[in-house]
């Protein structure tokens, strides 16, 4: 299991790494999260962040494709990756 989230966080780096490189993305993930750019990179190697950033991406199709697309990665992969870090599990609700 460790070695999951290790490869969902590395993945969700990418793809905050893509955000910051983003100049029409990135204001509105920091307004929608209420981070600062500040927080980028302190908050960079928490795996809870990192989740978040994922959350945002999957928010649009568009932005998955765009994302997947410039890192050479399967449509499916930031869903993948959201399972394995905190809070990405899937609730059964039966």
């Amino acid at each position: 299991m460790r070695n999951a989230q290790e490869s969902a966080e590395r993945f969700a780096l990418q793809a905050l790494a893509w955000l910051v490189g983003n100049d029409d993305l990135l204001p509105v993930f920091l307004g929608s999260t209420g981070a600062s750019e500040a927080d980028l990179k302190q908050r960079a190697a928490d795996p809870v962040f990192l989740g978040a950033v994922l959350d945002f991406v999957m928010m649009d199709d568009a932005w998955v494709v765009a994302f997947c697309d410039s890192v050479d990665a399967s449509y499916d992969r930031p869903m993948m990756a959201r399972a394995a870090l905190p809070g990405g599990e899937q609730v059964n609700w039966t």
